[in-house]
C-alpha cells in the first residue's frame, strides 16, 4: 500500500523558517516524482515543488523560488521541503504526493493527509 506521511508543520512568524518532511512507504521512490502541494482556505490547490529521487532534479513554483528548497534522502525514503523567508500568504495545508511528472503543474496520484503551516505574527 502506498503511504505518504507529512510532518513538520506549525506556526511561524513572518520571515521565519520551517522544514517539512514526507516519508514514503509501500513503493519504490524511483517510480514517481514526489511533489509538494498546498491549499489555503477558499483557494485552489497549488503545486509548490517537485523532485525526482533518481537524479535529484527539481521544479519550483514561481511564488516560492529562492525561498523553498526540496531535497530527498533516498535511504530514508523521505522528501524534505525547507521553507525560509515565510510570508503570511504561504499559510496553507501542505501535502506531498506522487506524480507522473516532475512538474508543479502535474496532478497528484497518491497523496498524504497534509500538515498545516501558519505564518502569522
Amino acid at each position: 500500500e502506498v503511504q505518504l506521511v507529512e510532518s513538520g508543520g506549525g506556526l511561524v512568524q513572518p520571515g521565519g523558517s520551517l522544514r517539512l518532511s514526507c516519508t514514503a512507504s509501500g513503493f519504490d521512490l524511483h517510480l514517481y516524482a514526489i511533489c509538494w502541494f498546498r491549499q489555503a482556505p477558499g483557494k485552489e490547490r497549488e503545486g509548490v515543488s517537485c523532485i525526482t529521487s533518481s537524479d535529484g532534479k527539481t521544479d519550483y513554483a514561481d511564488s516560492v523560488k529562492g525561498r523553498f528548497t526540496i531535497s530527498v534522502d533516498n535511504a530514508k525514503k523521505t522528501v524534505f521541503l525547507e521553507m525560509s523567508s515565510l510570508k503570511p500568504e504561504d499559510t496553507a495545508v501542505y501535502s506531498c504526493a506522487t506524480t507522473g511528472l516532475r512538474k508543479v503543474i502535474a496532478d497528484p496520484i497518491h497523496r498524504g493527509q497534509g500538515t498545516q503551516v501558519t505564518v502569522s505574527s
